[in-house]
């Protein structure tokens, strides 16, 4: 990195990805694999994300994930990229990452959006009659952070999770998180992955709105990235299709498992399709090491991320691990 920004961390957001021709109690073993080499390579966080009714993703159980992976590595921090707070019970989410935080203290991160993280009918199954448009969301945050530290007079409490810091992120893709995390003074994750266009304006609002707190004296910002590395330049578009095409099955409405490469996405693509892909793809970074370096340096200096978040759909789960070798050199 650039003398400036020597100081900003790179962390990695898993979905336990699904590939075709495989199962996801492979895609739980790639998981672990892949957070034992993020914390050899000196990655700061290892985050897993909650999805529900698609093929590709088996991180749905996330809190359950979530200790899977800090139980088989010892240093990396281990949290979720998010729990979606309205499929849940604030105390039930108290409960299991204040039991988290139990097992492995210090190491648990509680990072929480307000989409369902799923289609309607999926979220109606998962919510049963207590169904949330997210418009609660700040009422349900205060909830669950007094679980964490309830007053005496509390009558139901968190056990375990009372008296636990668990450090406790809003993630978003538009500005309503980036203006709560603002003004109550807590760390704030953007979803760049998916969401290019709204990046920086939802970093200066969440600038704008702060105020420091007890968790925070300043602003505290990660950014999501899809960052595919390979040896080469044609090597890393080539293993980028994979990605392309996940998104392009997103589009048609039909989702399903993580697709080999391709030679050529004209083919699979028309141009609308691919004009729309573009644009929400439109902050990846794809390429070798350099192409990579200089496109990392120009994302931070955009954005004034304090961290980044790498994402990365590759197929083959060696030339994953490869890919965020690569980046984890940027680092040193």
């Amino acid at each position: 990195m650039s003398n400036a920004k020597k100081d900003v961390k790179l962390s990695i957001l898993d979905l336990a990805p699904v590939v075709e021709g495989s199962t996801p109690s492979n895609a739980f073993k790639n998981t672990l694999d892949l957070a034992r080499h993020a914390e050899k390579w000196g990655y700061n966080r290892f985050w897993l994300a909650e999805h529900h009714n698609m093929e590709g993703i088996a991180s749905s159980a996330t809190a359950v994930l979530i200790g899977h992976v800090a139980g088989g590595t010892s240093t990396i921090r281990v949290g979720s990229g998010g729990i979606m707070l309205p499929n849940h019970s604030p105390l039930v989410i108290a409960e299991q990452f204040g039991t988290l935080e139990s097992l492995y203290p210090g190491r648990i991160d509680l990072g929480l959006g307000r989409a369902p993280g799923t289609d309607q009918l999926t979220a109606r199954a998962l919510r049963r009659e207590n169904m949330s448009n997210g418009e609660d969301f700040p009422e349900q945050l205060d909830e669950l952070r007094e679980y964490f530290n309830p007053t005496e007079a509390a009558h139901v409490k968190a056990v375990p999770g009372k008296g636990l810091n668990v450090p406790i992120w809003l993630l978003g893709s538009s500005g309503f998180s980036a203006q709560l995390a603002g003004r109550l003074g807590l760390p704030f994750a953007f979803a760049s992955h998916f969401s290019p266009e709204h990046t920086v304006p939802a970093m200066n609002l969440y600038r704008s709105s702060f105020r420091p707190s007890e968790v925070l004296d300043e602003p505290y910002a990660m950014v999501g990235a899809n960052v595919i590395a390979a040896d080469t330049d044609e090597r890393a578009a080539f293993l980028a299709t994979s990605m392309q095409q996940q998104f392009l099955n997103l589009v048609r409405n039909r989702p399903g498992k993580m697709q080999p490469p391709v030679e050529n996405m004209e083919e699979l693509w028309t141009p609308y399709e691919k004009a729309a892909i573009h644009q929400q793809l439109g902050s990846s970074i794809v390429g070798n090491e350099s192409t990579v370096k200089e496109k990392l340096e120009k994302f931070i200096e955009e954005t004034g991320a304090n961290e980044i978040m790498v994402n990365a759909s590759i197929y083959d789960h060696h030339e994953r691990l490869r890919s965020f070798e690569i980046v984890s050199g940027l680092l040193r």
